[in-house]
């Protein structure tokens, strides 16, 4: 994906809060040989481009000063009940260099499953993205899941699927966590019926029958 950024010359608080005024969201360059850039955007331009899946998981192609550079999305701070984005980070990308980067799952052949179409299994998508470690050229923009397999009441790891050439998974402690998992679904209990024969209190007496007798006071003392 390809954007547009502007050289920004101010920088501090009162800068940047005339910028959102003007339409523009303030933002930072990093990384890579050159020195830290402050840039400028167009805020509608930017809000539409974050709504789009590979703009936060793929290289970008920024544009700035009639050059174009790749750059990866690093942060975004938004206003924390305004649809205004306050601040976005990028970082330039060395083509050397590998990239640590959290690339989302998509999965595919849910339905076509055992453990959906026979034992009609809920999945439970533990994990719906990734964070990897490859070189810019091999970094995918998303990882494909096959969920077609999936046998009843099973679970599916991270060792489990075939990840694209060059890419690793990068682990925090968990070497192969739970990615997909198959569970049956709950069923509710039905209430269990009243003991048969149990009379109940203040049932009315048989027919035929005399109702029964109440039981006498005690005589009152002289």
């Amino acid at each position: 994906m390809k954007f547009v950024a502007f050289e920004r010359a101010k920088q501090g608080t009162g800068a940047s809060r005339r910028l959102r005024i003007s339409g523009k969201t303030p933002g930072i360059v990093y990384g890579g040989e050159g020195q830290p850039q402050l840039i400028e955007i167009d805020h509608n331009a930017l809000w539409h481009a974050l709504k789009k899946e590979a703009f936060h998981s793929s290289i970008l192609e920024m544009e700035l000063g009639g050059a174009t550079s790749k750059v990866l999305l690093r942060d975004v701070q938004y206003h924390p009940f305004r649809q205004l984005v306050q601040h976005i980070d990028f970082q330039r990308v060395d083509a050397k260099t590998r990239l640590h980067m959290k690339v989302p799952l998509h999965f595919k052949g849910e339905e076509e499953s055992e453990a959906v179409k026979t034992a009609h299994n809920l999945v439970n998508h533990v994990i719906t993205e990734l964070e990897i470690s490859c070189l810019p050229s091999d970094l995918p923009e998303f990882i494909e899941v096959d969920l077609s397999g999936l046998t009843k009441n099973a679970t599916l790891h991270v060792n489990d699927i075939k990840l694209p050439k060059g890419v690793k998974f990068v682990s925090h402690g968990k070497t192969n966590p739970v990615i997909v998992s198959a569970v049956p679904p709950l069923v509710a209990e039905e209430p269990a019926p009243a003991a048969e024969g149990a009379a109940a209190e203040g049932a009315a007496p048989a027919a035929g029958g005399k109702p029964a007798a109440k039981t006498a006071k005690p005589a009152a003392k002289k």
